[in-house]
């Protein structure tokens, strides 16, 4: 029997509930993949909330590491023993075993153990598209990350200070700060108690930055745009503090023609292909030292409930695993 968690209704961390069920044979296309770490992320709690809408019933969690344990029909590409990764879109990571499409599936390679695949395979390639993809982010640029203590936020002052980038960070506290700056962060504002588009103007010599990261959405959005140099990007792709929304198009143009995109992984995570190359430049960038999945705690998946409140309260720092 398999142990799966779903959701009947959107709410707090206590609509989480877990099922046991035994899992047929993988169907045509599919293999059986055996969870050996889950990871925990900032959309999880979006799909539990219904911040972002999902069929209901539904189950939670696209990121896991473990093992193929069976293939079904038509499935090449992998075979029973093999180590994979999977990062979604497809949900039901929280769970000790599934049935899971074979085209969502990454190989892992040798020396990247389960918890950390697990880890840093969703905030991994999703830093990757964000930078390189999305932004087009070249060496010499001076970029702003917000939270940049956080999952992705740790890893994109790693990854942009790799490919030769300056990096102005922002975060909540001096502890982070100090995280911020072990990472490679050239400058870190203190957002609390400083003006963030006002310190990256005075860094910058007032020419403002090209990219802007932002992962934290309303709190964050107009230090994004007074912080954006003339026709900057301003990427901004999550909301952890609140959606921004109301968004009229001409202070775009007040602010010096910039760009706006509200990207999602999975636009350019499409193939199959492009989920091995995103995953192949993460573990490129993990054997260089450049990034580190930085595990700051772990939870048994069952007590998936618990690590969302600690999640959402601010609680955690780095990446979060749960353990079947």
């Amino acid at each position: 029997m398999e142990k799966t968690a779903f959701i009947e209704r959107t709410g707090g961390p206590d609509v989480i509930q877990w099922r046991d069920a035994d899992l047929p044979p993988p169907g045509a296309g599919e293999v059986r993949m055996r969870h050996h770490a889950v990871g925990l992320n900032y959309i999880d709690t979006y799909h539990r909330s219904g911040l972002y809408p999902i069929d209901l019933p539904g189950g939670l969690g696209s990121e896991a590491a473990g093992v193929v344990e069976a293939v079904g029909e038509g499935v090449t590409a992998f075979e029973a023993g093999d180590r994979v990764g999977v990062f979604g879109p497809a949900r039901g990571a929280y769970a000790t075993a599934r049935n899971v499409a074979a085209d969502l599936l990454v190989p892992l390679p040798d020396d990247v153990d389960d918890r950390t695949a697990a880890a840093i395979l969703l905030k991994g390639t999703t830093t990757a598209f964000l930078i390189e993809d999305c932004a087009g982010v070249q060496a010499g640029w001076p970029v702003l990350v917000h939270a940049a203590a956080g999952g992705v936020g740790h890893l994109a002052v790693g990854w942009l200070k790799a490919i030769g980038a300056t990096v102005i960070a922002t975060v909540g506290s001096e502890a982070k700060a100090e995280r911020a700056r072990a990472a490679g962060a050239d400058h870190v504002i203190l957002n609390r108690t400083e003006d963030v588009a006002a310190r990256v103007r005075e860094i910058t010599d007032g020419a403002g930055v090209p990219v802007v990261l932002d992962g934290v959405g309303k709190a964050t959005w107009e230090a994004s745009l007074n912080s954006a140099a003339r026709r900057g990007l301003v990427v901004s792709f999550g909301n952890a503090s609140e959606p921004v929304d109301g968004v009229n198009l001409g202070i775009l143009a007040a602010k010096g023609s910039l760009f706006v995109t509200r990207p999602t992984l999975f636009d350019y995570a499409l193939t199959p292909e492009d989920k091995r190359r995103l995953a192949e430049r993460v573990f490129a960038m993990l054997a260089k030292g450049a990034i580190t999945s930085e595990i700051g705690q772990e939870f048994a998946l069952t007590d998936a409930a618990e690590a969302h409140r600690a999640i959402e309260a601010g609680e955690t720092v780095g990446s979060t695993v749960l353990i079947p």
